[in-house]
C-alpha cells in the first residue's frame, strides 16, 4: 500500500483520493474543534465554504437545534453563535446540536472531496484514534492520502509535521509500504518536531499569528496530543462520530 501527503487541497488530484482513506488536517484550528465539538455531544457539524452559506442552511432548522460557527482572519464571524477556537465548543454550547461550519483553510478543504473510501478529519488531539482507523486500512491494503489544509491554500508547516506524525503512526511495524515524496518529507518534519508543539508553533506562521491576535490558549488546546480520542467522519456532506452504528 502507499501513503501520500498533499500540501494543500488544491494539489489532491482525483487519483490520490479515490478508493481511499483520506484525512483532511487543519491542527490550528478547524481539526482540532471539530474534534472537540463532536467529543462533548455535538450530533454533527456541516462543513461549508462561506458565511452565507452558514446563514442560508441555519433557515433550515429550529433555532434550538443548531449552532453557527466560523472564523474570519482568525475572528468568530459576527453575529455568530461560536468561532474557531476549541474552547468555544464545550458540551453546553454543543451537545445535541447540529454545527454548521466555516474556516478560512479547514472547512474549504473538506468540501468537494469526491470517491474517496473514507473522509477523517484529523488533528494532533485525536492522533491515536484516527491512527488506529488508518493502520487498519493499511493493513488491509487500502492506500492513504493525507491533505494539508495549509495557511491560505499555501503550505503550512503544523499541518506538515501533523501529517508526518501519522505516517509513522501507520508504519511502524507494517511492511512493504510505499511514501510519496510529501509523506517522507512530512516524516521529516515530525522527526525534528517530536512532541515539542509548543516549538512547533512558534516557527509555524499560523501558529505566529495566532499567538499576536491573542489566541494563545487555543495553541495550548491544538497542542494537547490525544486529549480528545474521537474520529471524526466525513460523509454526505456532514461530519459525525465514527462508532458502531455508522455505515461503512
Amino acid at each position: 500500500m502507499r501513503i501520500d501527503v498533499v500540501f494543500g487541497p488544491t494539489t489532491a488530484t482525483p487519483a490520490l483520493i479515490a478508493g481511499r482513506v483520506v484525512a483532511v488536517i487543519d491542527v490550528l484550528r478547524a481539526s482540532t474543534s471539530i474534534a472537540v465539538a463532536l467529543g462533548n455531544g455535538a450530533r454533527n457539524i456541516v462543513p461549508l465554504e462561506s458565511a452565507d452559506e452558514v446563514i442560508t442552511r441555519a433557515k433550515q432548522f429550529a433555532k434550538g437545534e443548531v449552532r453557527l460557527a466560523g472564523e474570519r482572519k482568525m475572528l468568530m464571524v459576527p453575529g455568530f453563535d461560536l468561532g474557531n477556537s476549541p474552547a468555544d465548543f464545550t458540551r453546553d454550547a454543543v451537545e445535541g446540536k447540529t454545527v454548521l461550519l466555516t474556516t478560512t483553510n479547514g472547512t474549504a478543504a473538506m468540501v468537494g472531496l469526491q470517491g474517496a473510501r473514507d473522509v477523517v478529519v484529523a488533528s494532533y488531539v485525536n492522533l491515536e484514534a484516527v491512527a488506529v482507523l488508518m493502520r487498519t486500512a493499511a493493513r488491509a491494503g487500502t492506500d492513504i492520502t493525507l491533505i494539508c489544509a495549509g495557511r491560505e491554500k499555501l503550505f503550512s508547516l503544523e499541518d506538515a509535521a501533523c501529517a508526518g506524525r501519522y505516517v509513522r503512526a501507520v508504519t511502524k511495524r507494517l511492511a512493504d509500504v510505499e511514501l510519496g515524496d510529501g509523506a517522507f518529507a512530512a516524516a521529516v518534519l515530525d522527526r525534528k518536531y517530536a512532541d515539542r508543539l509548543d516549538l512547533l508553533f512558534a516557527d509555524s506562521e499560523a501558529g505566529k499569528a495566532l499567538a499576536e491576535a491573542g489566541f494563545g490558549k487555543d495553541l495550548e488546546e491544538c497542542a494537547k496530543i490525544d486529549s480528545c480520542p474521537v474520529i471524526p467522519i466525513f460523509q454526505d456532506r456532514q461530519i459525525t462520530l465514527l462508532g458502531p452504528d455508522r455505515e461503512r
